[in-house]
């Protein structure tokens, strides 16, 4: 049982209490899951999250606000138990995070659906030719035929290939650059957008390489107005940044565990690895960079909640660290087994696997280095 002390911090509220003590015994009873056939458990994942509520905090009610200690809270506790029951739960938020903040009443119709579990979101920024670099979005969105005709390519898209709905960024031009840009909602189903690939990662999850030819979509799907795009998708990221570092820090809170366990367990000349006092030395460095992430994350999403309407300095902060010392972390734990520490069937080495892309999505890690720069900079 991982350390449940955090949970005092005065950053919480009794109502974060209550939840992470509900989510962790639903988690215990429902997680992990067969992860043999991804789509599959991804989209019984969805549905189960929807059945047990949780997927209500993935998006906000009209007048409402995102709980982003809540989100946070949510995500560390799923990837504690199942990296893929975390990715399920975060695109759902991050699919809809568009709509959630920005949506009209139409359009929120689809979020009541993501938020039951009925409807799978995806997020469609990413491009064969831009990913940190937003600015560089290619994909076009041309006024036409009573609303938008859409074309370009997204990659690296997650739900891409089982989602039902997609936000996606768009170049519509309404001035050079990041200021040119637009968001759109795109039911899956729309002619003319199609799957040119599923991509194979290290650590299975469903994503894809999508196509636009000539989709055309009413004016009702421009979420918000024209040009408004980058903002959009930077306030969508500025919200869930944060809970990217919170997953790494459920990952390395699992990876401690298990290298608690098994230096306790395993002996060697006739003493457990735990009396080794360099092994000491490793495990106080392991528990020192979790409590320093989580400190970073809770942080972040505590002044969001507050009401900042920007926290990029701070979710910066908070990405960048978690997830370079998750990966420390988990290398540490994989490590301490030895062996088994690279052998399929143990958590370490899923773990090893899970938490690399977490470095690279949602901005890389150097990306993260140069927006707290500029801020301390500015």
């Amino acid at each position: 049982m991982p350390d449940r002390s955090f949970l005092e911090w005065p950053f919480f509220e009794e109502r974060h209490r209550a939840l992470a003590e509900a989510l962790e015994a639903w988690a215990g009873a429902h997680l992990p899951v067969d992860h043999g056939d991804v789509d599959a458990a991804c989209r019984g994942l969805v549905a189960a999250l929807g059945a047990g509520g949780w997927l209500q905090h993935s998006g906000a009610a009209a007048g409402e606000v995102l709980d982003v200690r809540t989100l946070c809270l949510i995500r560390e506790t799923l990837a504690r138990h199942d990296g893929l029951a975390d990715f399920a739960f975060a695109m759902q938020g991050l699919g809809m995070g568009a709509v959630s903040l920005f949506g009209s009443e139409v359009q929120r119709e689809w979020l009541s659906l993501t938020r039951a579990g009925h409807a799978i979101s995806g997020f469609a920024l990413t491009e064969p030719g831009s990913g940190s670099d937003v600015a560089a979005t290619a994909t076009t969105a041309v006024r036409g035929q009573g609303g938008w005709v859409l074309n370009g390519e997204k990659t690296y898209i997650s739900n891409g290939g089982i989602a039902d709905v997609y936000v996606i960024i768009a170049r519509t031009g309404e001035a050079p650059g990041a200021k040119g840009l637009s968001a759109f909602l795109l039911p899956a189903d729309t002619v003319g957008l199609s799957v040119v690939e599923r991509i194979e990662v290290i650590a299975p999850h469903p994503l894809a390489h999508l196509a636009l030819r000539d989709v055309i979509l009413p004016e009702g799907a421009l979420i918000g107005k024209a040009g408004d795009g980058f903002k959009i998708a930077m306030s969508v990221l500025d919200v869930f940044r944060s809970t990217v570092g919170a997953a790494a820090l459920g990952f390395a809170r699992r990876a401690l565990d298990e290298a608690l366990a098994r230096v306790k367990a395993r002996r060697i000349q006739g003493a457990a690895l735990a009396e080794l006092q360099m092994v000491q030395g490793h495990l106080a460095d392991m528990a020192l960079q979790i409590d320093a992430a989580a400190l970073l994350i809770y942080r972040a999403a505590w002044v969001k909640d507050q009401g900042a309407a920007r926290v990029s300095r701070e979710a910066a902060m908070a990405k960048l660290y978690a997830t370079e010392a998750a990966q420390k972390v988990i290398d540490m734990a994989v490590q301490l087994h030895g062996g088994d520490g690279v052998r399929h069937g143990f958590a370490v080495e899923a773990l090893y696997r899970e938490i690399r892309a977490l470095r690279i999505y949602e901005g890389a890690s150097d990306v993260q280095r140069v927006v707290i720069a500029r801020s301390i900079l500015a």
